[in-house]
């Protein structure tokens, strides 16, 4: 497989909205470990630009870079423990070290809580229990890390058991036309409208249905869309028509949330709700894979950094927004200030962190980098 560059770029813009849309969290009446004094209903408009396909475009993306290291592996075996050592142990070192400021700070501001951080993490963190509802420990934002070690275990089993390029043809006969858009749409629409209707992600892995019948399908169309140029070149042609279908579905969206009275929209207008949230959804998605194929699989000299840079990003990036946001509480500034504060804090705390950690080489594998080869002795 060749590189495909703008993959890349949309992987890496992915995880920069990820970062925005958390600072955007601490202001809107959604829950979130910890809050601004200013939070608004109108924030809400604009994160709803991007709540519905955001995360399954994590999930395509990832499976489309799974395929990409699949065929780099000299074994299944290889790829398998090579995704083990690059997930299991970053999710390890961010549950225990990364993570427990946030629980920590929603205990103290919405519960309470009267210990110090390190009484915190040393006698209630690990108690494998509830402690003001939250169960601990938790792994909170690094739940996407979760759900992707476990569909690569049930891709790695999958392809060990068909070692065929039929499943590769079929999907090229199935999305190397209209139905790269419409099909998984009509799949979208079934559950949000629905299957489960109004029903929200819990992010605990288990019992998260609606979580997994989203995100473990997109997961397998990136990976078969690495080696489909039927699918691509269909892609291309529908984009447009994508990015048209996307914004339908956020006005729609917009129109309800914006619902006259108080009591918000009658349950009549919840599954028309949950099809315009799979129309922006996949619409969204199709439309910025063909901005990634036409306009941004180019190379630049940033690419290869910010490329390995983003995951260690994605890990501390949420702990370093909780923890700004609790200090800035005490000062009572502008929300717009706190917004900018906040954003240049943890852009530069995510720059500390991968400079320092991509620099020691027994931190690389706890940041999710791979061992630097210059340094490493040769494996036998």
């Amino acid at each position: 497989m060749t590189r495909h560059y703008g993959m890349d770029w949309l992987r890496i813009g992915a995880f920069a909205l990820l970062i925005v849309y958390h600072v955007g969290m601490v202001f809107v009446p959604w829950n979130f470990h910890v809050k601004s004094l200013h939070v608004a209903d109108w924030a809400t408009l604009p994160m709803l630009a991007t709540n519905a396909w955001r995360l399954t475009l994590l999930f395509v993306v990832s499976g489309y870079a799974s395929r990409a290291l699949l065929a780099r592996s000299p074994s299944v075996g290889r790829f398998f423990a090579n995704r083990c050592i690059r997930l299991l142990v970053p999710l390890a070192f961010g549950i225990a070290v990364i993570v427990p400021p946030q629980p920590w700070v929603e205990l103290v501001t919405r519960h309470g809580y009267a210990g110090d951080y390190w009484t915190f993490w040393s006698r209630d963190y690990f108690r494998f229990a509830t402690l003001g509802g939250i169960m601990l420990p938790t792994w909170n934002h690094l739940w996407f890390v979760v759900y992707l070690w476990v569909y690569t275990v049930a891709l790695t089993i999958g392809v060990g058991l068909v070692r065929s390029d039929r499943l590769q043809a079929l999907f090229d006969r199935v999305f190397g036309g209209a139905l790269v858009l419409v099909l998984p749409t009509l799949w979208l629409v079934f559950v949000h409208g629905w299957w489960f209707r109004m029903v929200g992600e819990s992010q605990a892995l288990l019992g998260d249905w609606i979580a997994h019948v989203t995100y473990f399908p997109a997961f397998l169309f990136g990976f078969g869309l690495a080696r489909s140029e039927p699918a691509m070149a269909a892609i291309v042609r529908w984009w447009k028509v994508a990015g048209a279908v996307a914004l339908i579905g956020y006005a729609v969206v917009i129109g309800v949330e914006l619902w006259p009275g108080g009591n918000g929209p009658p349950r009549w207008a919840y599954a028309p709700y949950g099809a315009a949230h799979a129309l922006e959804q996949w619409g969204a998605i199709v439309a910025l894979i063909g901005i990634a194929e036409v306009y941004w699989n180019r190379d630049h000299r940033l690419r290869p950094m910010l490329t390995e840079a983003v995951f260690p990003f994605y890990i501390v990036h949420q702990t370093i927004i909780v923890l700004v946001m609790y200090a800035l509480l005490p000062a009572g500034l502008p929300g717009a200030v706190e917004f900018v504060l906040i954003l240049a804090a943890t852009m530069a705390g995510c720059v500390v962190f991968y400079r320092v950690g991509r620099r020691v080489p027994l931190l690389r594998a706890l940041i999710g980098l791979r061992p630097d080869l210059r340094r490493a002795p040769p494996i036998l």
